[in-house]
C-alpha cells in the first residue's frame, strides 16, 4: 500500500547504520504484532533493513505500519537526548532566551565517556534555544550537561524528571539514567524500545521548536564576549538526501550501536 502523510520510524542497529534509509521510502503493509518477529509476511517488510529493532508507523495516529522486535528493551545512545529536550521545552513558564552558564563538571563528564560534544568550555554563557541546538545537531553532551543542570534543577532531579515525563506519556519500557544516553552508571541502565520511541518522538515533534530544531541542517553561533563561535551541523544521514525527512535524532554507544529515531513526510 502506499503511505500518505507522516512516518515515525526507529531504527536500532548492531555495527551498523540502516542504508539510505530505505524504510521510508519503501513501507509497505504491516507485518503483525510489535514485538514480533518477521514471519509469513516477511516479503512485504520494507527492503534492506538491517536493524535488529525497528518500528514504522504513522506520525498522526500512531499505527503500527511495520515492526521487528520492536517491544525488547534496548539502549539508545544519544536518542536519549530527545527525551532531554521535550523535558526542557514542557517546562512551565519556559523562557528559550533564558541565558545558562556552561558549568565545570562538563570536563570531567566528556572525558569520562569519551562523550561527542559541542564544543563548549566552562563559564561560556549560551540562551536555552542555542544549547538545544547544541544537543540536538552534533549531539553535545556538554550542551545536554548544562541544560540538565539548569533546569533539574541539578542532574539528578532532571534525571527523575525525565523517567517522571516518561511514566506520564506511558512509556512503560523506558527508563533513564542519564541525559545524553551516556553508560552512567551501566551500559544497560538507560533504555527504550523502538516502539516507546515512537511514542516520544510523536509527542516531541509537535512541538514545533524541538521540530524546528532537528530539521535543522546547520546553525551557526558568532562569537562574543560571553562564548566563542560555532558551526553546529547536524548528524541526522536523512536531512537533505532522503526527500520529506524532517528529523529527529542520531544516537550510538557499544552497547546501543547505531540508532536513529527518524520521521519523514509522504505526499500531503
Amino acid at each position: 500500500m502506499r503511505v500518505a502523510g507522516r512516518l515515525a520510524a526507529i531504527a536500532v542497529v548492531a555495527g551498523t547504520i540502516v542504508a539510505g534509509g530505505a524504510t521510508v521510502p519503501s513501507a509497505r503493509a504491516a507485518t503483525g504484532e510489535a514485538g514480533t518477529a518477521p514471519a509469513a509476511k516477511a516479503a512485504s517488510a520494507p527492503a534492506g533493513v538491517r536493524s535488529h529493532y525497528a518500528e514504522l508507523a504513522n506520525a498522526a495516529t500512531g499505527a503500527n505500519l511495520w515492526s521487528r522486535s520492536s517491544v525488547i528493551k534496548r539502549p539508545m545512545g544519544s536518542v536519549t537526548k530527545v527525551m532531554t529536550a521535550y523535558v526542557v521545552l514542557t517546562t512551565p513558564g519556559l523562557n528559550l532566551k533564558r541565558v545558562l552558564t556552561v558549568p565545570s563538571g562538563i570536563v570531567g563528564y566528556d572525558e569520562r565517556f569519551d562523550a561527542s560534544t559541542a564544543g563548549l568550555r566552562p563559564g561560556e554563557k549560551y540562551t536555552t534555544l542555542q544549547l538545544l541546538y547544541a544537543m540536538m545537531l552534533p549531539s553535545g553532551c556538554d550542551a545536554a550537561y548544562t541544560l540538565a543542570s539548569a533546569y533539574g534543577p541539578g542532574l539528578t532531579g532532571f534525571i527523575a524528571k525525565m523517567n517522571a515525563t516518561a511514566s506520564k506519556l506511558g512509556l512503560a519500557k523506558t527508563h533513564f539514567s542519564d541525559f545524553s544516553g551516556l553508560p552512567d552508571p551501566g551500559a544497560y541502565t538507560t533504555y527504550s524500545t523502538a516502539h516507546d520511541l515512537i511514542a516520544l518522538g510523536r509527542d516531541a515533534m509537535r512541538n514545533k521548536t524541538l521540530a524546528a530544531v532537528v530539521a535543522t541542517r546547520e546553525y551557526k553561533v558568532a562569537g562574543t564576549s560571553a562564548h566563542r563561535a560555532h558551526t553546529w551541523k547536524n548528524l541526522d544521514p536523512l536531512l537533505g538526501k532522503v526527500p520529506g525527512a524532517i528529523g529527529i535524532k542520531t544516537g550510538f554507544t557499544s552497547a546501543a550501536g547505531q540508532c536513529l529515531l527518524f520521521e519523514a513526510r509522504r505526499g500531503n
